[in-house]
C-alpha cells in the first residue's frame, strides 16, 4: 500500500495522471488501477480517473498481487551483479528485450527472473513485473529490479527526483565541438512515426550531459549522464545534435560509415542508487560487452 498527501502544486490535477507520475507507471496502467477499486481518496474508493485532486486530499493506493498472466518462467542466462531481500541488480545483454510485448511474447529479461529470483514486485503489472527502469533492446548494462513493492515504491521516488545515477558509455558518429556539453529538449513520440520518439514541445522533460572520453577514427566514446530517463533518450539527444550513437538503425544516417551490426554502440555502466532498507549508498559498475570493446579497438587511432 502507498499513501499520499496531496501536495499545492497537485491541485486540481487528475487522479490518474497523479498517480501515474507518483509511481512511474503508464496513465493506462493508474486508470485501470483506479477503475478496478485500487485507489481511495481521504478513505472513500473513487473509480473515476478523472476526478479532480484537492491540496491536503490523502490518496491511497493498494496493489494487487502480480498475476503474470501468459507469462512463463524461463531458465534464460542470467548475470546477477548483486541481489539481497529487496532488489537485485542484473546484467542485461545487448539483444534482450526487458519485459514481454508485442513480438517478443517470451526469452525475455521478466522471463530470466521469474526463474532466477525468489520475488518480483507487482507494481509494474503483469507483463513487467519486478521492473523499476529498463533500457533499449540493443542497449546492454545494469537494471535494477524490485523483488517487494515497498522496494518498488522506494526506488521509482529516487528516479522521479533524479537521484539516481546512471551513466552510460557510447560510440558517437562524428567529433564533437567541445569536450563536453547538455543537451536539453522534451522527449514523446515522433508526429508522424510512432515507433520513434523525437524532441517535440509537448514531451516530457529530459535532459542529457556527455563528455568526451576518447577521440576515434570518425567517432568519439562518450560518457552520458541522465537526470531523466525518457525512452530512446540518449539515441535521439544524440541524434540531434548531429552525432547519433553509431549503429544505431532508427536514429543514425540510413548509410552508416561503420558496418556495425547487432544495433546501437550503447552501453549502461554505472547504476548508484539509495538502498530501500538500509539507506546505503549503492554503486555498480560493468564493462561493456566484446562488441563494443571489438569496435572501440577498431577504430582507435593508433
Amino acid at each position: 500500500m502507498a499513501l499520499y498527501r496531496v501536495e499545492s502544486e497537485a491541485e486540481k490535477k487528475r487522479l490518474d495522471v497523479y498517480l501515474a507520475e507518483k509511481n512511474d507507471f503508464t496513465r493506462s496502467r493508474a486508470e485501470k488501477l483506479i477503475r478496478e477499486g485500487n485507489v481511495a481518496v481521504d478513505g472513500e474508493v473513487v473509480s473515476k480517473p478523472g476526478f479532480a485532486l484537492r491540496e491536503g486530499m490523502t490518496v491511497e493506493l493498494t496493489l494487487p498481487e502480480v498475476k503474470p498472466v501468459g507469462l512463463t518462467a524461463q531458465d534464460l542466462p542470467l548475470d546477477i551483479v548483486y541481489q539481497d531481500d529487496d532488489l537485485a541488480v542484473v546484467f542485461k545483454p545487448s539483444g534482450m528485450v526487458v519485459h514481454p510485448a508485442a513480438g517478443n511474447p517470451d526469452g525475455t529479461m521478466v522471463n530470466a527472473l521469474m526463474m532466477k529470483l525468489d520475488g518480483l514486485s507487482g507494481i509494474g503489472g503483469e507483463l513487467r513485473p519486478g521492473i523499476v527502469h529498463r533500457i533499449d533492446k540493443d542497449t546492454s548494462g545494469l537494471l535494477l529490479v524490485a523483488k517487494n513493492d515497498r522496494s518498488h515504491l522506494m526506488l521509482s521516488e529516487q528516479i522521479k527526483a533524479h537521484t539516481v545515477e546512471r551513466a552510460y558509455r557510447a560510440i558517437v558518429i562524428g567529433h564533437l565541438k567541445q569536450p563536453e556539453g547538455d543537451v536539453e529538449g522534451p522527449i514523446g513520440r515522433h508526429p508522424t512515426d510512432r515507433k520513434k520518439m523525437a524532441i517535440v514541445p509537448d514531451g516530457r522533460e529530459a535532459h542529457t550531459h556527455w563528455q568526451v572520453l576518447e577521440e576515434l577514427r570518425g567517432a568519439t566514446l562518450i560518457e552520458a549522464r541522465l537526470t531523466t530517463g525518457r525512452t530512446h533518450q540518449i539515441r535521439v539527444h544524440m541524434a540531434s545534435i548531429g552525432h547519433p550513437v553509431l549503429g544505431d538503425p532508427v536514429y543514425g544516417p540510413k548509410k552508416s560509415p561503420y558496418p556495425v551490426e547487432g544495433g546501437q554502440l550503447l552501453h549502461a555502466f554505472r547504476l548508484g542508487f539509495i538502498h530501500p532498507s538500509t539507506g546505503e549508498k549503492m554503486l555498480f559498475e560493468a564493462p561493456p560487452e566484446q562488441r563494443f570493446t571489438d569496435w572501440l579497438r577498431k577504430l582507435r587511432v593508433t
